[in-house]
């Protein structure tokens, strides 16, 4: 198999994923510019596999009625099943890591503080299609420590995140021992930790591009370029 094709090969196992877990508010600023509670324990939810958008896919669809948030986060891809992972092994959590990926979690904002205010769950508001666009997987190699590269996404050119991953209020071991704990993961599965500050909105006709630093340098397989468009659905999605 030539490079291209391994290349294609491994983008499209990221479609395997049995399932992908998140990690909400895992950045201090991130919780405070939404005005939401710091967690005592990792907290995290589902996306659909259905959600995610493949390298060169198409663009993020915005559904009509929707207020459509971006979120830069690094995703781990597990290369193993994870069971009742202890909290200290830092060992076990990263060997059980087979890639990283750079994702972008599009939440629609609107439908989620309208759940968080009256107590509903969140699965419309992260589940639309094409609402997990992700990059290619990345070789362990590149991200030596996972815990110290920075995000950053920018809008149309213009910043809008750029943080550090030291910053993670729950480091990976943490991350992947609670999800254990709760649910086995298993080998294809995604795991997205949190974003930090910056996110905000985009519409129709805007230009994502999201990115990975590692001690300054940027990593070529962890871009992404996504354009946003506007659905053409008949779908409107109203308050519940």
């Amino acid at each position: 198999m030539n490079v291209f094709r391994r290349g294609m090969a491994s983008v499209a196992s990221l479609k395997q994923a049995g399932k992908v877990v998140c990690i909400g508010r895992n950045y201090a600023d991130h919780i405070t510019e939404l005005n939401s509670a710091r967690p005592q324990q990792p907290f995290f939810f589902l996306k659909p596999t259905s959600s995610l958008l493949l390298p060169g896919a198409g663009p993020v669809i915005r559904p009509r009625g929707v207020d459509l948030h971006y979120e830069v986060e690094l995703a781990l891809i597990l290369g193993k099943d994870v069971k009742d992972l202890d909290a200290n092994d830092e060992k076990g959590a990263l060997d059980a890591i087979e890639n990283y990926a750079l994702s972008i979690d599009m939440t629609a904002r609107n439908i989620q503080n309208e759940a968080k205010k009256k107590g509903l769950p969140w699965s419309i508001a992260k589940g639309f299609d094409t609402f997990l666009p992700i990059g290619a997987p990345i070789a362990k190699a590149a991200i030596p420590d996972p815990h110290a590269i920075e995000l950053y996404l920018t809008v149309n050119g213009e910043p809008r995140q750029a943080d550090s991953t030291e910053l993670m209020l729950f480091r990976i071991p943490r991350i992947l021992s609670d999800i254990s704990r709760v649910m086995a993961l298993r080998k294809g599965d995604i795991v997205l930790t949190g974003t930090p500050k910056g996110v905000g909105p985009v519409v129709p006709g805007d230009v994502m591009r999201a990115g990975i630093r590692v001690a300054g340098r940027e990593l070529d397989d962890a871009r992404i370029e996504v354009r946003v468009e506007e659905s053409t659905s008949d779908y409107i999605y109203a308050e519940t």
